[in-house]
């Protein structure tokens, strides 16, 4: 009996999933200290936060720009618009922004937009100096980050979804002081660094119940100069797949779901993870999530809860940190 196209498809993405699941040695070697930017791998979104960031398969309008564009494709309203905050650790705060248009009946596909901006806190600045302690205190510095980006995703048939997302990422590391020819220290520079970077990504839906595929590239570009030296984003490979294990009891779950959504997650400069991610609808106005990451020193688990109505959203996330303190997530959406 011969494989259809799509069969062969599903048997090859899923066993590229448990190759990369398994901890082969071609997957898990440590890796430290090979890129930079890396607020890049931060989930601002608090969907995400609860579900332990796995969203490669799941559609979440605009917010999908952030995780796999492809994900924009089947939006059903015409306008989304999506703001979040993430209070991180550290005093650290993450603001995120995404908007996704789609015109007409979405026969020119789904456009998308993206923002997000890095507060690092307050750092006390300080300079080399000839006295007891030998430094001074000197500015107070206020570094930051933020990411800009124009999506694009389009359904090609019922099944197959493709997006991509470009972004222009700036840093800023606050300024120092620097020695003149003369040795005089007057010569003051801002350390700045600009960098594009690329997402892609495609989803499958098999056909078979709300089972589907998926794949995602992020962050991915040349090499970055800052100062004399060099370094990468965080390029991230991801496979997923979700389905709504419910469908498998339909006539005793009713109108109840239970989303269930697994990612593995190949990095530049972190050991390979397991992401799971689960989200429970009682109604379909309150959804209760969960969710766990492997390979992670202080966090693994999280727990969020959403509520929507009339086109409006409110998600919220929670995220144990250990000795780091608790992270939380909030996130407002809305939909016409």
């Amino acid at each position: 009996m011969k494989r259809t196209r799509n069969s062969q498809f599903i048997y090859a993405l899923f066993a590229l999933l448990i190759l990369l699941s398994s901890g082969s040695p071609v997957f898990s070697q440590v890796k430290l200290a090979q890129s930079g930017a890396q607020f890049l791998s931060v989930d601002s979104d608090a969907k995400a936060g609860g579900m332990a960031g796995a969203l490669t398969t799941v559609e979440s309008n605009s917010a999908s720009i952030f995780f796999n564009p492809a994900g924009m494709a089947r939006m059903a309203p015409s306008v989304d618009l999506m703001a979040s905050q993430n209070q991180w650790f550290a005093d650290i705060a993450y603001n995120s922004f995404s908007a996704a248009f789609k015109p007409g009946t979405g026969e020119w596909g789904v456009f998308g937009l993206s923002f997000v901006s890095v507060d690092y806190g307050e750092i006390q600045g300080t300079q080399r100096w000839d006295n007891d302690l030998g430094y001074i205190d000197t500015e107070i510095l206020t570094p930051s980050a933020f990411a800009a980006g124009f999506g694009y995703a389009k359904s090609l048939n019922d099944k197959f979804s493709v997006g991509a997302h470009v972004k222009y990422i700036g840093l800023n590391y606050g300024k120092s002081i620097y020695p003149d020819d003369a040795g005089n220290p007057d010569t003051v520079k801002s350390h700045l660094a600009f960098a594009n970077a690329f997402d892609f990504g495609t989803i499958y839906k098999t056909g078979w119940k709300s089972l589907a595929f998926g794949m995602s590239v992020k962050n991915f570009s040349n090499e970055v100069i800052f100062e004399k030296e060099g370094f990468q984003l965080p390029l991230t490979f991801t496979l997923g797949i979700s389905m709504d294990a419910f469908e498998l009891l339909r006539n005793r779950m009713g109108e109840q779901s239970m989303l269930v959504s697994l990612d593995v997650l190949h990095y530049r400069s972190h050991a390979e993870q397991l992401r799971i991610g689960l989200e429970y609808k009682p109604i379909n106005m309150l959804a209760l999530r969960a969710g766990y990451m492997s390979a992670n020193d202080e966090n693994d688990i999280s727990f969020g809860i959403g509520i929507q109505q009339f086109g409006l959203a409110f998600d919220y996330a929670y995220e144990p940190f250990g000795r780091l303190g608790d992270v939380q997530r909030m996130t407002v959406r809305f939909s016409i």
